[in-house]
């Protein structure tokens, strides 16, 4: 099957960031989201849903970006505020932390998703699926992605009964199981199900 080729922006003419977030369905770590304002003429043949790529091609594009974009910028927010405000205003802070940090100050941004919280004085366009549909918001899916992975596999070096090397903190078998014999961390989301007999939390 021929890829379809991303769209290079959503509205010619204007400085667009795509937004992407990783990690909202996990069990334990932060939710963390990029921005990312890329050349006009920027291509990849690499480049597209970071879900649709191989760890490899992940990584080698973070490279890309990070040396090829005009602006790139990268937050999270932790399991112990995700708890606080739930994780769908968590994902929206930590998209518009990262706008916050863009050196350059886009026109408009494109978020990937269907809900957002307007950024001050930028428009801004939510697309079902974008980060199929457009270089930048793909982009942003790649470093999102390959950033909170980065953390889990830290996180894991002092919590390594959960299998987050592997997992990065989703609701695995191995992860429940970890949960289960061993308990929670620092790192769980305790507003999140974390067990399949939900375990009776200590708050």
């Amino acid at each position: 099957m021929i890829k379809t080729p991303l769209l290079p922006w959503f509205r010619q003419g204007e400085t667009e960031a795509g937004c992407d977030e990783a990690g909202r369905g996990c069990l334990a770590g932060p939710v963390v989201a990029a921005a990312v304002i890329l050349p006009a003429d920027f291509t990849h043949p690499l480049l597209n849903d970071s879900k649709q790529l191989t760890h490899k091609q992940r990584n080698l594009l973070r490279s890309v970006i990070e040396t090829q974009s005009i602006s790139w910028a990268v937050s999270m927010v932790h399991n112990t505020e995700i708890d606080q405000i739930n994780i769908l205003n968590a994902s929206i802070k930590a998209m518009h932390l990262a706008v916050d940090q863009l050196a350059t100050m886009p026109t408009l941004l494109l978020i990937d998703g269907n809900r957002f919280h307007r950024y001050p004085q930028t428009p801004h366009q939510c697309i079902i699926k974008g980060d199929a549909t457009y270089l930048s918001i793909a982009a942003a899916s790649v470093l999102a992605k390959t950033h909170r992975d980065e953390y889990m596999e830290e996180a894991h070096e002092r919590h390594p009964y959960y299998g987050w090397n592997s997992n990065k903190g989703y609701p695995t078998k191995t992860h429940r199981a970890g949960i289960a014999i061993h308990g929670i961390t620092p790192l769980h989301r305790k507003s999140f199900r974390l067990t399949d007999q939900q375990l009776s939390l200590d708050i």
